[in-house]
């Protein structure tokens, strides 16, 4: 039974990327008694137990000439050989120099595995080992691995319980030398070799500075593709169709009904200027159909287009591995990016998608942020067509609030919640242009997807809009909640309909500020309100789905305490 790993290992190897891809999030930091020397413990799941793992501060013998040296050594003799395993750390482009370290482990009897970081960037230098020769030549596990992209984690946790004690006679520190130039002699080829340019941009697409930079300029013309991708689609395709063909269609049709009725108002809905106006007009066959098909379709084509084919690149997984750090400090994990990016493309597909996270208290933390702070391509082109009139400023202030938000309440989640989140291990593929029918069958079946999950949504959420407009029943939801609208967030009482359609269909409610005259500060204020509060009703019950009713409730209130903070402070600075 282990009961404890020790991770040990030359300095600058790559030792504490190791030990933050073996753990979780949640990792302890203190001195050791009586130093000043900081060791970082957290825990690995090991087949059904929770093992402790120890970041050894770094050394190059088992002979100590320093502080940290000392505690490191001192530190392995805590516990009985056969209850701890050793992970062996060495920086694959000079191995001689780190083998020092292994020999001396060998001989002691700990039981170690053999973990051959910097794998890739040997062979971008030309240096080639062989890992089954050194293996063979150890008796020991020995894994290739590359911490930086998480090539090779997932099989050195599958090979921690091969390490055995099996102490060896103790050599001269001359015959340990010696010993070393043998085995380099046998596992290593040296040659001489460039980079080519895809493993030149593989590797700075996970480097902090340079993977940062082509993360913003990718994420920015990504998000510029879907706009003027979605654009196009509009005013090329679905606006004819709607305007010249349908249009024209449903008013020859519904002429003899002459705006009498509810049926009338239910389908149709209301007339403005005595033509059907698919924005303001509220009907099941004029308002649904093209919030869904003529607003909303187009965006989220282009956007699962870019989406796939940014997958099926190789990008997303180096996307995942260049935000982890940033992600650890709001309780997640760097894969929590993808999650995240589908919730950009619909809230119900992305908060399902948190099942790849491994614990509740992940799961909890990625919905709730999903719920609040990521806006789904329909609310996304809706914000566009309302605020994009009064300029960039405007659609730019909703996507800097929702970004403070997300940063601000992922660390205070993580802070507050209790519970474990262990380490999530992802292997990184090779950049490859991916098949065209492949990528072209993915689309499908995403655009499906949405279509089958929001349609019935839309039509539904209309319909039942248009019978509370119908009956007046929203004249009671106004005047209980109009001072309360009116007084914390500056908005007319009949922003009350809107803010409360919101929880069917955010679109839809985003629309429906359109007609009210606001100015640009208060639909501003609206539309920040809308993307921060309730998600849709599809969204909700798959909340409820995946986090149980207490989840739901316990998120829930989340959204409507910051939904009065936020609004209230938007108030206050915009409006006075």
């Amino acid at each position: 039974m282990i009961k404890k790993i020790y991770l040990i290992g030359n300095p600058n190897v790559g030792k504490s990327v190791v030990f933050s891809r073996l753990t979780g999030v949640q990792v302890i930091s203190s001195n050791y008694p009586g130093t000043t020397v900081e060791i970082a413990k957290g825990y690995l799941i090991l087949g059904q137990e929770k093992v402790e793992v120890v970041d050894l501060p770094g050394t190059y013998s088992l002979d100590p000439t320093s502080g940290a040296e000392e505690v490191a050594v001192s530190l392995l003799k805590e516990l009985p050989k056969d209850q701890i395993a050793v992970i062996n750390i060495i920086d694959s482009t000079n191995l001689e120099r780190n083998l020092l370290l292994t020999v001396q482990l060998i001989e002691e009897g700990y039981p170690v595995v053999l973990c051959m970081n910097m794998c890739d960037d040997a062979g971008h230098r030309g240096v080639y080992i062989d890992f089954a020769k050194l293996e063979e030549l150890l008796k020991i596990p020995v894994i290739a691995t590359c911490a930086l992209t998480g090539q090779g984690i997932k099989l050195l946790t599958e090979r921690i319980n091969e390490a055995i004690s099996a102490p060896k006679p103790g050599l001269t520190h001359q015959d340990r030398w010696l010993e070393i130039g043998k085995i380099i002699e046998q596992v290593q080829r040296l040659e001489h070799r460039h980079h080519t340019f895809r493993e030149i941009l593989e590797d700075a697409s996970v480097r902090p500075v340079t993977g940062l930079i082509m993360a913003v300029g990718i994420i920015y013309a990504a998000f510029k593709f879907v706009r003027f991708a979605g654009e196009g689609i509009i005013s090329r395709i679905t606006d004819p169709l709607f305007m010249n063909i349908y249009r024209p269609l449903l008013e020859k049709l519904s002429a003899p009904w002459q705006e009498k009725g509810f049926f009338f108002h239910l389908l149709i809905g209301d007339l403005i200027s005595g033509k059907i106006d698919f924005k303001q007009s509220l009907g099941v066959l004029t308002t649904a159909p093209y919030i869904e098909f003529g607003m909303v379709l187009p965006y989220v084509i282009s956007f699962y287009f870019i989406l796939c084919l940014l997958e099926d690149i190789g990008y997303l997984p180096r996307l995942a591995v260049l935000l982890d750090n940033l992600l650890h400090r709001l309780g997640l994990h760097g894969y929590a990016v993808i999650p995240v990016l589908l919730g950009f493309g619909c809230n119900v597909p992305g908060i399902l998608s948190t099942r790849v996270l491994e614990s509740k208290r992940e799961r909890f933390i990625a919905c709730t942020i999903i719920s609040i702070g990521v806006p789904c391509v329909p609310l996304q082109a809706m914000i566009f067509g309302l605020l994009g009139k009064f300029g960039g400023w405007y659609v730019s202030g909703v996507y800097l609030v929702l970004f403070a938000l997300v940063i601000i309440l992922g660390v205070i989640l993580n802070r507050t919640l209790t519970g474990y989140s262990p380490e999530f291990l992802l292997e990184i593929p090779p950049y490859r242009f991916p098949p065209l029918l492949m990528l072209w069958k993915k689309l499908y079946l995403r655009i499906k997807g949405f279509l089958v999950e929001a349609l019935p949504v839309v039509l539904l959420g209309v319909c039942f809009i248009n019978i509370l407009l119908y009956f007046k029943l929203f004249d009671f939801v106004t005047a209980i909640f109009a001072p309360v609208i009116h007084g914390l967030f500056g908005l007319p009482k009949e922003a009350v309909v809107a803010l409360a359609i919101g929880f069917l269909r955010k679109d839809v409610a985003v629309g429906m500020l359109m007609p009210l005259g606001l100015t640009a500060n208060q639909l501003f204020i609206g539309a920040t309100l809308l993307a921060i509060s309730f998600p849709c009703i599809a969204s909700f019950v798959v909340l409820a789905k995946e986090l149980g009713i207490k989840g739901l409730i316990k998120s829930t209130a989340i959204m409507v305490t910051i939904s009065i903070i936020v609004g209230s402070a938007l108030h206050f600075l915009v409006l006075h």
